[in-house]
C-alpha cells in the first residue's frame, strides 16, 4: 500500500491564504478611501477655522482702531473745550438729566392739555344741553302760539261782513302781527280830540266803562262815519280810499269815561299812513 500525499491540504491552506490576502487588500483600500475623505473634511474645517480666526483678528484690529479713534476724539474734544474726561462725563450726565426733566415737563403739559380738552368737551356738552333746552322752549312756545291762535275769534263786523281774526289784548295782537295777514295800528283815543290813525282820523264822542259801550266818529275821504253805541271787541268796519279798501276798528279797553284803547287793521296793500299813530 502506497503513502497518502499532502497535496490537498496544501491547496486548501493556499486558498484560505489568498482569501485572507484579498480581504486584507480590500480593507486596506477602504481604509485609504476613508482616510482620504477624513483628510479632506479636516482640511476644509481647518480652512474655515483659519478664515474665522482671520476675520476675528480683523474685527479685533478694527475695534482697537475704533477705540483708539474714540479716545483720540474724546481727548481732542476735551482739550478743545478745556474739559477732562470726568468733566465730559459730568456734562453727559447733566444733559441726560435735562432731557429727563424736559420729558417730565412735556408729560405734565400733555396732561394739562388733556384736562383742558376734557373741560372744553364738558362745556360743549353743556352748550348742547342748553341748545336742547332752547329747542324744547321753542317747541313749547310754538304749541302755546298754536293754542292762542285757536282761541282768536273771527266775528262778523257791523257791516255784516265776516271779519278776520280779532285780538282782544296786546298779546293776541302781537300774534296777528306775526301772522302778517294785515297791518295793525294801535291807538289810545281821548274824548273830543280828533286823532290820526293809519290813513283816517278818529274822535271819541262817548265812553261807558260800566257797560263797555262807546260812540266814535271816523273821518275818512271827507266823510264822517258815526259808529254809535258799539261794544268792546266788536269789529267796526268801514270802506276808505280810492280803492275802496275795507278797514276794521276794534276797541279792546275802556279805562274810563274819557278814554278808549284799541287798533285799526288794514289790508296789506293799504296806503302807508302819512302821520304815524301812537305806539308805532
Amino acid at each position: 500500500m502506497s503513502e497518502t500525499s499532502p497535496v490537498p491540504e496544501q491547496r486548501s491552506y493556499s486558498r484560505l491564504l489568498v482569501i485572507l490576502l484579498v480581504v486584507a487588500v480590500v480593507a486596506a483600500l477602504a481604509g485609504l478611501v476613508w482616510s482620504y475623505f477624513l483628510a479632506s473634511r479636516l482640511t476644509s474645517a481647518e480652512a474655515q477655522v483659519a478664515s474665522a480666526q482671520a476675520q476675528n483678528q480683523k474685527l479685533a484690529a478694527a475695534l482697537d482702531e475704533t477705540n483708539a479713534r474714540l479716545r483720540v476724539t474724546s481727548e481732542t474734544l476735551g482739550h478743545s473745550l478745556g474739559l477732562t474726561q470726568q468733566q465730559l462725563e459730568q456734562r453727559a450726565q447733566e444733559l441726560l438729566r435735562r432731557q429727563q426733566a424736559q420729558a417730565q415737563q412735556l408729560a405734565k403739559e400733555h396732561a394739562a392739555v388733556q384736562q383742558q380738552i376734557g373741560a372744553v368737551s364738558t362745556d360743549v356738552n353743556g352748550v348742547r344741553t342748553d341748545v336742547g333746552g332752547v329747542k324744547t322752549d321753542l317747541n313749547a312756545t310754538k304749541t302755546q302760539l298754536a293754542a292762542t291762535e285757536a282761541q282768536l275769534q273771527s266775528m262778523r263786523g257791523d257791516l255784516g261782513i265776516q271779519s278776520g281774526l280779532i285780538a282782544t289784548n296786546a298779546h293776541e295782537l302781537d300774534i296777528l302781527r306775526h301772522m302778517g295777514d294785515r297791518n295793525y295800528y294801535e291807538f289810545s283815543l281821548r274824548k273830543h280830540r280828533r286823532q290820526a290813525v293809519s290813513t283816517v282820523a278818529l274822535e271819541l264822542k262817548k265812553a261807558d266803562p260800566k257797560h263797555n259801550r262807546f260812540t266814535l266818529v271816523v273821518f275818512s275821504d271827507d266823510r264822517q262815519i258815526l259808529k254809535k253805541d258799539r261794544s268792546l271787541d266788536e269789529p267796526i268796519q268801514f270802506y276808505t280810499g280810492k280803492d275802496h279798501l275795507l278797514y276794521e276798528l276794534v276797541i279792546n279797553s275802556i279805562p274810563n269815561k274819557n278814554t278808549i284803547e284799541g287798533y285799526i287793521a288794514t289790508p296789506k296793500n293799504a296806503p302807508v299812513p302819512v302821520i304815524p299813530s301812537p305806539g308805532q
